[in-house]
């Protein structure tokens, strides 16, 4: 429930708890829908990735998708030999950009389909203009995506308890590029003047190791979840992993709350937007007791955080989208999909 003004902790508890139930019954309902009858064949489908993200390989040995991710009938492949037996070819964004020079001509085969995959906000995606008539389908993290790739989600799960880790600091930031004229930039020096918040990542040159991250994000209470550009849907590990998945209370700035409330409860995060200054939320932040503070993990009752960060898990669930998607669509302008 997006909130227009600062609301009182009255109407913060009656509301979000109100939330929950309704955000439970929609997740409920969305998840167990009866799925469509999807055609099988016995010949697996054959998905190959023209460049690994970022240069990245992983292993794609034995029958991945089945072993690791228990999707049957799909092999991916980086083999560009196999691209004539290809069902699915994948273009990574990342890599396009450096130029279309090893880009394929054309299709092996009319029916192949070419799938373009992207995981960052159009304000740090380059070279978008002149792809035109090229993909059949697109993969992002955008809902409206053919193929829906979230940074997270969370999973249906029942527990008794709910584990809230020690808690030693306040309010706690990861961050790594930090630019001035960044909106989160302006936001964190707001609040830093009615509140400290303790930095870590290369822009505050105290780097934390891949495994340190979560040890020390959860030692603290809150937790900025400040995405780096606003865009819908664009909602990424600084929330899934660095807050939720620590156990500590994300407060976000991003999409509106009504974009945020599609894949969380509202009671389980504060969204800056809520408050008319930050001063406010300041305030908010440094008042809050014990009793209000633990509502914000209710949501650890009925579910767990996913995250996705194996792109073998990624590509593997084209496969399983593959039968439902039209076959004769082509993108005619794929900047302007992607930029709206």
């Amino acid at each position: 429930m997006p909130f227009s003004s600062v609301p009182t902790l009255k109407t913060i508890v009656t509301a979000g708890l109100f939330a929950t139930t309704l955000w439970n019954l929609k997740f409920f309902i969305h998840y167990f829908e009866i799925p469509a009858k999807v055609p099988r064949s016995t010949v697996p489908l054959t998905v190959l990735l023209w460049d690994w993200p970022s240069h990245r390989t992983l292993n794609l040995s034995g029958d991945i998708c089945a072993d690791l991710y228990g999707i049957q009938g799909c092999q991916l492949t980086d083999d560009r030999g196999l691209f004539d037996q290809a069902d699915v070819v994948v273009f990574h964004h990342q890599e396009l950009q450096q130029g279309r020079m090893n880009f394929p001509k054309e299709r092996s085969v009319p029916l192949q389909k070419w799938v373009w995959v992207n995981l960052e906000s159009p304000t740090h995606t380059r070279a978008l203009a002149g792809w035109k008539d090229i993909f059949n389908w697109v993969m992002t993290y955008r809902q409206d995506s053919d193929i829906f790739i979230p940074y997270g989600e969370l999973m249906l799960h029942s527990s008794t308890s709910v584990d809230i880790p020690d808690k030693t600091g306040l309010v706690s930031w990861v961050i790594s590029n930090y630019h001035h004229s960044q909106k989160r930039a302006q936001a964190y020096k707001n609040l830093s003047r009615h509140l400290h918040v303790d930095i870590f990542g290369k822009a505050s040159k105290k780097p934390l190791c891949e495994t340190c991250l979560l040890a020390t994000t959860s030692q603290y209470k809150f937790y900025l979840a400040f995405e780096n550009s606003i865009h819908q849907d664009y909602i990424t590990e600084k929330l899934w992993r660095n807050a939720l998945l620590a156990g500590t209370v994300p407060v976000v700035l991003g999409p509106p709350r009504t974009n945020y409330e599609k894949f969380i409860p509202a009671d389980s995060f504060i969204h800056v937007e809520d408050f008319g200054s930050m001063q406010e939320l300041a305030s908010f932040i440094k008042s809050m007791n014990a009793s209000r503070y633990r509502q914000f993990f209710e949501w650890k009752k009925t579910h767990k955080v996913k995250l996705y960060e194996d792109w073998r898990e990624r590509f593997c669930t084209i496969c399983t989208r593959y039968h439902t998607l039209p076959k004769e669509k082509l993108y005619p302008d794929l900047e302007n999909w992607f930029r709206t």
